[in-house]
C-alpha cells in the first residue's frame, strides 16, 4: 500500500485528488475539535465519560462528542438513516423497484431520502443531548445563563448544522477525492481515538516506576494481539469461493463468440461491517434514548436495562452475536440475487458443469452463498466479542477502548478499499496515456 501511495504522488491528477482528500479530512478533524459556543466542555465531558454508550459513540467520532464540538454528532445520523432506508427498501415494494430498476435516478432519490432521514435523526439526537444533559442533575452544559431556551436552541442548531456539514464533506470526498467519503471520515475518527488511547499509555510509561513497567508490557501485548487480529481480518476479507462458469461457443454472423470459462466470486465476508452496525444500532437504541433523556437515572427499569442488557454486559454480547448471524443472512439475501445471476448466465449461453441451467443453477448458487455466509457471520460474531475479551484479559487498561470490533473492521476494510481505488485511478490514467 505504501508503494502504491508513493507511485500515486508521482502522477499529477492522482496527486491532486489525494491532496484534496487530505484537506477535506483535515477540515473534518478541525471541526471535531472546535467547541460550540455556549457549551461547558468540562461538564459535557464528565457526562459522556460516565456513560458507557455515549463514550463508545464519542470514540467512533474521535472524541468530538466529549469535546462538545461543532461536528459532535459526526456521521452517526447518516449511518443510522442509511440503515433505516436500506431496511425499508427491502420491505417496501415501490422502494425495491426504485433501488433495482431506477438506475441513476433511483439511486439519487434513495440518497435524498437518506439525507432527509439523517436530518430528522440529527435533530432528535441534538435535542436529546441539549435537553437531556442540561437538566438532569443541576450541572448544566450550557453557559448562557438562565435563558435555557436560547441556549438549547443554539446548541441544537449548531449540532444539526455540523451533522449535515459532515454529510456534505463525505459527498465531496467521494466526488472529487479518492475513496468513499463517509467511510474515510469514520476511518480517521477511529484512528484518532486509537491514537489518543495509545498516547495516554505512553504518558503512563513516562512516569516511571512499577506502573510504567506494567504499561510497557500491556502495550506490547496489545500491539501483538492487534497485529494478529488485523492479519486475520485481511485474510478473511480476501477469502472467496470461485464458482466456475463455462460459456458455450456461439456463431453470430461470421464471428465465433463464447467458449471461454470464468467464475463467480462468492466472498466470505461480502457484508463487510454492515451486520455488526445493524445489530449494535438496534441493541443500543434503547440505551441511546436513556442516555439522552434520562442520563442520570440509575434505578428502576433503566438501571436494570443498563446493567444486564446495556453495552458491556454478557447478555448484550450474546444478543449481539445472535443478531449479527441473523443480519448477515438478511443482508446477503438482499444483495446476492441468485435468480438474477442464474438468468444472466443462461441468457449468455453459460452453465455450471454438472448443474442444469435455470432454477437448479439458482438453487446451487443460493446453497453455496448460505454456506459461505455462515462462515462470514461466525467471523463477524467472533470479531464483535473476542477482541474485547482479549484486550480485557491482558489487562490493557485504557487501551481496550483504542479499537472496538467495528473499528477494527472499518480500519482494515477502508484501507483495503482505498488501496484498490487508488490503484484503479492510476490504471485509468495509464490507459489514457496509452490511448493518447
Amino acid at each position: 500500500m505504501f508503494k502504491t501511495l508513493a507511485d500515486a504522488f508521482k502522477i499529477k491528477e492522482v496527486r491532486n485528488k489525494l491532496i484534496l482528500t487530505l484537506v477535506l479530512l483535515f477540515v473534518y478533524r478541525l471541526g471535531c475539535w472546535l467547541p460550540i459556543p455556549g457549551i461547558d466542555v468540562d461538564a459535557l465531558g464528565v457526562k459522556v465519560e460516565g456513560n458507557t454508550f455515549l463514550n463508545l459513540l464519542s470514540s467512533v467520532s474521535g472524541g468530538s462528542l466529549a469535546q462538545g464540538s461543532f461536528l459532535a454528532l459526526g456521521v452517526s445520523p447518516y449511518i443510522t438513516s442509511s440503515i433505516v432506508i436500506q431496511l425499508l427498501a427491502g420491505v417496501i415494494p415501490a422502494w425495491q423497484r426504485l433501488a433495482k430498476e431506477g438506475g441513476a435516478d433511483g439511486r439519487k432519490k434513495i440518497s435524498q431520502y437518506t439525507k432527509i432521514a439523517a436530518l430528522l435523526i440529527a435533530v432528535a439526537q441534538a435535542i436529546g443531548i441539549a435537553v437531556g444533559f442540561g437538566t438532569a442533575d443541576g450541572t448544566n452544559i450550557g453557559v448562557f445563563g438562565n435563558n435555557k431556551f436560547i441556549c438549547y436552541a443554539f446548541i441544537v442548531l449548531m449540532l444539526v448544522a455540523g451533522a449535515m456539514f459532515t454529510v456534505w464533506l463525505g459527498e465531496k470526498i467521494t466526488e472529487i477525492g479518492i475513496g468513499n467519503g463517509m467511510s474515510l471520515l469514520i476511518f480517521v475518527g477511529v484512528l484518532s481515538s486509537a491514537g489518543t488511547a495509545i498516547l495516554t499509555n505512553f504518558q503512563a510509561i513516562g512516569q516511571g516506576g512499577e506502573a510504567a513497567q506494567n504499561a510497557i508490557w500491556q502495550l506490547i501485548l496489545f500491539l501483538v494481539v492487534l497485529v494478529a487480529i488485523f492479519a486475520l481480518v485481511v485474510f478473511v476479507d480476501g477469502g472467496e469461493r470461485k464458482v466456475p462458469v463455462q460459456y458455450a461457443k456461439q456463431m453470430r454472423g461470421r464471428k465465433m463468440y463464447g467458449g471461454q470459462s470464468t467464475y463467480i466470486p462468492v466472498r466470505v465476508n461480502a457484508n463487510g461491517v454492515m451486520p455488526i452496525i445493524f445489530a449494535s444500532t438496534i441493541l443500543t437504541f434503547p440505551q441511546m434514548l436513556f442516555s439522552m433523556f434520562w442520563p442520570d437515572v440509575t434505578g428502576g427499569f433503566i438501571g436494570w436495562w443498563n446493567k444486564w442488557v446495556g453495552a458491556g454486559s454478557w447478555v448484550y454480547a450474546i444478543l449481539l452475536a445472535l443478531l449479527i448471524l441473523a443480519f448477515a443472512y438478511f443482508y446477503t439475501m438482499m444483495n446476492f440475487d441468485s435468480e438474477e445471476i442464474s438468468r444472466q448466465i443462461q441468457q449468455n449461453g453459460g452453465f455450471i458443469q454438472g448443474i442444469r441451467p435455470g432454477r437448479p443453477t439458482a438453487q446451487y448458487l443460493n446453497g453455496i452463498n448460505k454456506k459461505i455466509t455462515l462462515f462470514g457471520a461466525i467471523f463477524l460474531a467472533f470479531m464483535a466479542l473476542i477482541p474485547t475479551l482479549l484486550f480485557t484479559g491482558i489487562g490493557a487498561g485504557g487501551l481496550n477502548s483504542a479499537f472496538s470490533a467495528t473499528g477494527m473492521l472499518i480500519v482494515v476494510s477502508v484501507a483495503l478499499e482505498f488501496d484498490k481505488q487508488l490503484e484503479a485511478q492510476m490504471m485509468m490514467r495509464n490507459y489514457r496515456g496509452f490511448l493518447k
